[in-house]
């Protein structure tokens, strides 16, 4: 990938004249089946493109109350866009029930923002969104007269969870955020998919708010690359997530959420553990966690299966070290 970045062809992406980014928009756009693509530094712009293309000020967006386009983009539609959201939660599956979505839907009347889309995350939380159930929101928006959007930065593990393609993911939504630099491994940028003129309005805020990037190609190249190379051997992520589930799941003091297993990730809770005695551990081992109460861990490209191991082994050794202390201090208060 590197070589490929360091040999790319470039050229002023603003002006549409860098060779490499546009070649990598015409595959994007390809391989999701849609009209267009922009290529952007991150998944929080192409999300923000999408939702300032969709919307108008004083327009809403529902959306899921843990979603990425919601909770942690900085809250950039309202900051920037004065788009309202209307968030609620997910079901246990990571789908909106839209029963319930239904029910937030505006009427058309001066008092309310006016519902312009549905916002969807796949994967959530590592949870693959069901086909059957992608085929029915696109329904339902059509029914009620709203667009959708996809925030799909995982939507590649999304697809190799159903065996399917990405184009029979994103055929359900007017616009996807597609993510470089998670499983596919590139080093930064996103890429929202939709029609020619919804991108071409993209393009506009794109400069807006500052992502314009001239010679990109250097960054294209190694999104190309991705796409070409890194997306069949996503399934080594999940089943690497399976075996640290399982290995991880051994261990008496951990609670472990199978749900994530589905693709590329693992939730664990550590009980009564601080928050950052793990981490700290486990850094001192080279394995890089953050702290908290819920514990998301993710596989990649950089991981594997020694690695894997090696980390159940280190959580092994940390736990058995609790064990002992826990242990010796009982007897010391026995003897005392």
């Amino acid at each position: 990938m590197r070589t490929v970045m360091a040999k790319a062809d470039v050229g002023d992406d603003v002006y549409r004249e860098d060779p490499t980014v546009n070649r990598l928009e015409s595959l994007a756009a390809e391989m999701l089946a849609k009209e267009d693509a922009i290529f952007a530094p991150s998944g929080t712009q192409t999300n923000l493109l999408a939702l300032l293309t969709h919307c108008e000020r004083g327009d809403e967006y529902i959306v899921g109350q843990y979603a990425h386009t919601y909770r942690y983009e900085g809250g950039g539609a309202a900051v920037l866009g004065s788009i309202q959201p209307q968030p609620l939660d997910f079901e246990e599956d990571g789908t909106l029930d839209l029963s319930k979505v239904s029910q937030l839907i505006k009427p058309d009347d001066i008092h309310f923002a006016r519902t312009r889309l549905l916002c969807l995350e796949n994967t959530q939380a590592g949870m693959a969104l069901p086909l059957a159930y992608l085929r029915a929101a696109a329904a339902f928006c059509r029914d009620h007269q709203i667009k959708a959007h996809l925030d799909g930065a995982r939507i590649f593990n999304a697809a190799a969870k159903g065996n399917v393609s990405v184009a029979d993911i994103a055929c359900h939504f007017e616009s996807v955020s597609v993510c470089l630099s998670k499983g596919l491994g590139a080093p930064a940028g996103s890429l929202l998919c939709a029609g020619k003129d919804q991108i071409r309005r993209a393009r506009r805020w794109r400069k807006v708010l500052g992502g314009g990037m001239r010679q990109a190609g250097i960054l294209a190249a190694g999104g190309i690359y991705a796409l070409e190379n890194n997306v069949d051997r996503l399934a080594e992520d999940h089943a690497n997530a399976a075996l640290l589930a399982a290995g991880l799941g051994r261990i008496e003091e951990l609670t472990v959420h199978s749900t994530g297993t589905q693709t590329n990730m693992v939730f664990i809770q550590a009980g009564n553990v601080g928050e950052e005695e793990l981490p700290s551990f486990l850094a001192q081992r080279a394995i890089m966690v953050l702290g908290g109460k819920t514990i998301r861990l993710v596989t990649h490209m950089d991981v594997s299966e020694p690695d894997i191991r090696l980390v159940i082994a280190s959580f092994e050794e940390f736990f058995s070290g609790k064990r002992a202390s826990q242990t010796d201090t009982a007897d010391s208060q026995a003897r005392g």
